[in-house]
């Protein structure tokens, strides 16, 4: 046998046991309330700590939405309200980040 014929066997069987159901992603709401924000943003783990984040909706009345669709799994993640990061006081999972605050955690069942 030829190093491509290996290469070609070894790949075939790395992709078969590698081969898995594809995971459904879930739609999770992220609810916030921020009485007086002009614009809130989510970002985390999910999107690479992505400056932009996602941005959230006013609903009237300080309360800001987005629905994400994300996998099942362990997300971190923080709030941006007008430019400045921010705790999500509603979640109830925290994780220390090296800042000296704490990401709040998000699971995705």
């Amino acid at each position: 046998m030829g190093i491509l014929q290996g290469m070609r066997e070894m790949k075939e069987g790395f992709m078969a046991k590698g081969a898995r159901k594809r995971v459904e992603a879930r739609q999770v709401a992220i609810q916030v309330k921020a009485p007086g924000a002009r614009e809130v943003l989510v970002t985390g783990s999910f999107i690479d700590w992505s400056k932009e984040g996602v941005r959230l909706s006013h609903k009237g009345s300080g309360e800001w939405q987005a629905v994400l669709s994300l996998e099942p799994g362990e997300y971190q993640y923080r709030l941006l309200v007008d430019g400045e990061w921010q705790d999500h006081h509603e979640a109830l999972l925290r994780q220390p980040n090296p800042f000296g605050t704490a990401n709040c955690v998000l699971k995705v069942m």
